[in-house]
């Protein structure tokens, strides 16, 4: 999903998590049933659900602050929940677990946390990792998903991108500014860690099933899906946007012609009214 060595920029790109003035919101962990406490950002008070999908190792904050602080005043009929996936940001414990399913575990996380809120039919907005669980999630529980919003997630990791995460799996290599949200969240060494675990998980996908994250689940997705992209984004490679629009032929698409990966935070107010008309049926 990346091409070349400004994968570091996805770090960069993100907020930190004290960063400026939020608007009303609540923090709490919720129990979830065979996964454990997780954290989530509520904003809002609609009787609609919207839940927001980090990118690998992100939260809430600091992939979603625009998103918490202006969505709900853009959608008052729907509650904001941006959640922090098993292990990432403050849903530590349980530990983070990499492997071959851990993008369906946290589909899985992500429905059963829905269904402990009570909202078991939700919309879906996800960045990059959190596009791809989104994927798997639309795809495996059509009955949950009304509408899906993807941006920065390809299906599947190319030859190309191998080679482009192994060159940046040490973060000692990184810039400090570039490394620094992410050491905020976790610490140094856990960083380091996390990172090296998720570049290796990644790849095993590459060499054990030819690098097919949800190549199956895209196929199944019944919701209404719209596909945002920057056309200059490093992170994935070109060929994903046209195999995700030739599978889903009904897609609404919209392109930020000088757009990177993280085009929800570099073009906020842009980026939310459009996402904003598609789950209010403005489309």
């Amino acid at each position: 999903m990346i091409v070349g060595t400004r994968l570091s920029r996805l770090a960069a790109g993100r907020l930190l998590p004290g960063m400026a003035s939020r608007c009303a919101h609540t923090e709490r962990k919720v129990q979830v049933p065979d996964t454990g406490d997780l954290h989530i950002v509520e904003s809002g008070s609609g009787s609609r659900s919207l839940l927001l999908m980090p990118g690998a190792l992100g939260s809430a904050w600091t992939d979603f602050k625009p998103q918490i602080e202006q969505l709900p005043k853009l959608l008052p009929d729907h509650t904001i929940i941006a959640w922090d996936p098993p292990g990432y940001g403050k849903s530590v414990p349980p530990q983070r677990k990499f492997g071959l399913d851990f993008f369906r575990e946290d589909a899985e996380a992500a429905v059963k946390l829905m269904r402990a809120l009570n909202r078991p039919k939700f919309s879906v907005l996800g960045w990059s990792d959190g596009g791809i669980t989104a994927l798997i999630l639309a795809g495996r529980h059509a009955d949950a998903v009304e509408k899906l919003a993807i941006w920065g997630a390809g299906a599947y990791l190319n030859k190309d991108e191998v080679q482009s995460l192994q060159a940046i799996r040490d973060v000692a290599k990184w810039s400090p500014r570039m490394r620094e949200p992410m050491e905020k969240v976790y610490g140094v060494e856990r960083f380091a860690q996390l990172w090296g675990e998720w570049v290796d998980a990644a790849c095993e996908f590459y060499k054990q099933r030819d690098g097919d994250f949800c190549r199956s689940e895209v196929e199944q997705v019944k919701a209404p899906v719209f596909i945002l992209h920057g056309k200059k984004d490093p992170m994935i490679a070109p060929e994903h946007v046209p195999w995700l629009k030739q599978r889903l032929p009904n897609a609404l698409y919209h392109e930020f012609p000088d757009g990177k990966h993280n085009i929800h935070l570099r073009y906020a107010e842009e980026f939310n009214k459009l996402v904003a008309d598609f789950f209010r049926g403005k489309e």
